[in-house]
């Protein structure tokens, strides 16, 4: 560990100097990065560093008095145990439940954006762990694109597929002259990347795309979140109408004299199902610009100037993925779809859609799409599984039945919740909600880093590594670089790598061999790397073996960089290059999905009035709509302790956006403490004033780790607040973006933010 190396992290590449011995290494960010992430490059700080989990744990109740004795969770303090001690505790609890119960009572609930390393990768480890003694509960799909993945196969594609398919920034820099982006183009979230950031494109390619004359809008109710100030022009509408709008343009473009139906009837199916809604024959409403006027505020003659726009330019339809983090919020992305058709520029260069432009940096990556380094999991015999996004559901509710992409299941008795790499509350919605369903289980397990909210709601937390403390391989689809992610550090305290710890669990319950297969973590590393290269070399490109790469340290595929439009073969020849839906084409209208009669998604895109909205009579009590976006300085709420992460917060707290006409009727200043709070909870936040967010609204972004009193939250996670009801009974995704509520000045002193201080520790009595 004497010379420099890399490592990698979903934020970004690293090039990590060793120090001398005792001290941390130091991080900079890729040289050839054209827009470095500052994100991580203090992760090794001691106010991070403090926060580790040094020693298994477990809590004080529990040992005592075994499992089931829940009502201590997340308030009793910890012993500290050692490893055999630990590991012995968790084996037989495992077994217990396993010989009771079943595994149907085990949730392998392991979520996100664990380490960005192929091999150990938190989840695929918990899983191939569970599946050799006889299988988990799952989870489907992500709070981030729950009802996106459930209904994007069903019209055009299936969202990895779409991921990583996004038409390149190179060929939107030469062709596209319109770009309209609902949502935005938020920078922050295009900073990182699932499985690792490579070098980060989309600042660089929004504003080549300005400087070679693109006209960009924004449209959406915050007007800061399109590059640099790349959008030429905002259009402001209050959160969960965007679908309305989107059905207005569809209007618009119908009756527009250049309106032409070829590539809806060689490409799409079911269109005059969905005109007949348009124009009001199913349900007596024209959608009519001046019908979305009086759901999204913008004005009709705006509507229609835009809607005629569409057909002028070469133009670049797109959403962030926050429109469907809502309720009903199939219906912007079906409708987004369905415009783009009617325009019928799909598969043009520069022209059609994208779903998520701004949501990863992968997304308009001209880099190959190649097959990634992955440890195999094996297959899980156990059946049963949830949508995430219903987790206290499924807690709360064993037995009962839910819907889901057509099928009607059953929420499962689970005894036991393993978690390994995600963290459910920063993730989950309803906060106060989460806590009563996660005091249900008789055990808590976690595999943890830091003593973050999930490792102090635990049972037994087992301290795990990070990806600087162990050696990896980094890769991730269409970032262009394989990394040799070589360990800078040993680990600190006696953290053990996730890798270790299952294997030391599968010994003690009998299937070491089958869950190491005889190999160490280097063997592990050249096997998936070897299997990757093969792979690789049957697309025409060859990679060195495994010692060459790990000597070198980084590959680089940039020579294979090709431009890229996405859905090309498709408008070539829809026959010979048919979508992956049932009709081949895609669905304007799908069969399938009016065939499940779900009063809460019919067959085609329609407007949905949202559970809570500012057009709500709820909006009379609770007058603000919350935004829950991802932060600026972290990912999520990785990292939240770092001195980055802090510097952005406000007294200590999250900052919440607010337009300041709002702020000064409510006599809050910038910089105030402020309470928001409704039915579901409270949190206290620290304001920031804006212009650039719509009166009626405010912003909060998720990831500040939750530090309750009560039900308050003193730090500003935004989740005490949100609903946590699912976005339909298709695809029973997340609907955090619909939520209602109030603010107050908070009066008197605030109570001190403790999220990061370390829970009381006893020493084990022998």
């Amino acid at each position: 560990m004497s010379e420099s190396h890399f490592s990698a992290a979903h934020w970004g590449v690293y090039e990590v100097t060793p120090s001398h011995v005792g001290e941390a290494p130091s991080l900079t960010s890729l040289s050839s990065d054209p827009d470095p992430n500052p994100i991580g490059l203090d992760q090794l700080d001691p106010s991070v560093t403090r926060l580790r989990v040094r020693r298994p744990a477990v809590r004080r109740g529990w040992l005592d008095h075994g499992p089931g004795r829940n009502e201590g969770r997340g308030e009793e303090p910890f012993v500290e145990v050692d490893w055999d001690t630990a590991l012995d505790l968790t084996a037989s609890e495992i077994a217990r439940v396993r010989d009771q119960h079943g595994n149907e009572a085990i949730f392998g609930g392991s979520y996100g954006w664990a380490s960005a390393g192929r091999f150990h990768h938190a989840v695929g480890q918990l899983h191939r762990f569970y599946n050799h003694i006889g299988g988990y509960v799952r989870s489907v799909d992500s709070y981030s694109l729950g009802a996106g993945r459930v209904l994007m196969p069903h019209i055009v594609a299936n969202m990895d597929e779409s991921n990583a398919s996004h038409t390149s920034w190179d060929v939107l820099e030469k062709h596209t002259e319109l770009f309209v982006g609902f949502g935005g183009v938020p920078l922050k979230n295009t900073r990182v990347s699932s499985s690792g950031a490579g070098r980060h494109r989309a600042r660089g390619g929004l504003r080549r795309l300005r400087e070679a004359g693109a006209r960009i809008i924004n449209i959406g109710p915050v007007g800061d979140n399109l590059g640099d100030g790349d959008a030429g022009e905002w259009i402001p509408i209050p959160p969960n109408t965007d679908t309305a709008m989107i059905l207005a343009l569809a209007w618009v473009v119908l009756h527009d004299p250049r309106f032409d139906r070829g590539f809806l009837d060689s490409h799409t199916v079911g269109f005059d199902r969905f005109r007949a809604y348009l124009v009001g024959k199913v349900d007596g409403v024209a959608k009519t610009p001046a019908w979305a006027e009086q759901i999204t505020t913008v004005p009709a003659e705006r509507i229609a100037a835009l809607g005629s726009d569409l057909l002028s330019y070469r133009t670049m339809l797109n959403a962030a993925w926050a429109l469907q983090r809502a309720a009903h919020g199939e219906q912007p992305f079906w409708a987004l779809v369905a415009l783009a058709a009617m325009v019928g520029q799909i598969g043009l260069p520069g022209g059609g859609y994208g779903i998520g432009y701004g949501a990863m940096n992968v997304m308009g990556s001209s880099h190959p799409r190649l097959p990634s380094p992955v440890m195999p999991q094996g297959t899980n015999p156990v059946r049963a599984f949830i949508p995430c996004a219903r987790l206290s559901d499924m807690l709360l509710h064993p037995g009962e039945e839910f819907r889901y992409n057509g099928g009607v299941h059953t929420y499962p008795d689970i005894r036991l919740v393993h978690w390994a790499g995600g963290n459910p509350f920063h993730h989950h919605q309803d906060l106060g909600r989460l806590r009563k369903a996660w005091a249900k289980p008789d055990t808590v397990i976690v595999n943890e880093q830091y003593w973050n909210p999930v490792a102090r709601h635990a049972d037994i937390v087992l301290p795990a590594t990070t990806s600087l403390e162990r050696d990896d391989i980094g890769f991730a689809t269409r970032e262009g670089l394989y990394i040799a992610m070589r360990q800078a550090m040993p680990p600190i305290g006696e953290a053990r790598d996730d890798f270790a710890i299952f294997a030391d669990l599968a010994q003690r319950l009998g299937v070491n061999e089958d869950f190491t297969e005889g190999l160490d973590p280097r063997g592990w590393l050249a096997r998936i790397y070897e299997e990757s290269r093969r792979k690789v070399a049957a697309q025409g490109i060859d990679l060195p073996d495994f010692e060459r790469f790990w000597d070198d340290g980084l590959i680089d595929l940039s020579p294979h960089d090709a431009p890229h439009v996405m859905h090309a073969d498709f408008r070539r020849d829809p026959i010979a290059h048919q979508l992956a839906t049932p009709s081949g084409k895609i669905e304007i209208f799908s069969e399938r999905i009016a065939g499940w009669q779900l009063p809460d998604c019919p067959g085609h895109p329609v407007w949905l009035e949202p559970y809570e909205w500012l057009g709500h009579e709820l909006a009379d009590r609770y007058p603000f709509h919350l935004l829950s976006d991802q932060p600026e300085r972290r990912l999520h709420g990785q990292l939240d302790p770092t001195p980055y992460s802090r510097a952005g917060k406000i007294a200590g707290r999250e900052p919440v956006h607010l337009n300041r006409t709002d702020a000064a009727k409510l006599g809050i200043a910038d910089g105030d403490v402020v309470e928001l709070f409704n039915d579901r909870g409270r949190c206290l936040a620290g304001a920031r004033l804006s212009d650039a967010i719509m009166p009626g609204v405010a912003r909060l972004a998720t990831g500040a780790w939750f530090d309750p009193e009560g039900d308050l939250d003193r730090h500003g996670n935004p989740n005490t607040l949100t609903l946590d009801r699912a976005a339909s009974s298709l695809s029973q995704g997340c609907a955090a973006q619909t939520c209602l509520v109030g603010i107050r000045r908070f009066e008197g002193e605030p109570p001190p933010v403790g999220a990061f201080d370390r829970p009381h520790f006893q020493l084990k009595v022998e």
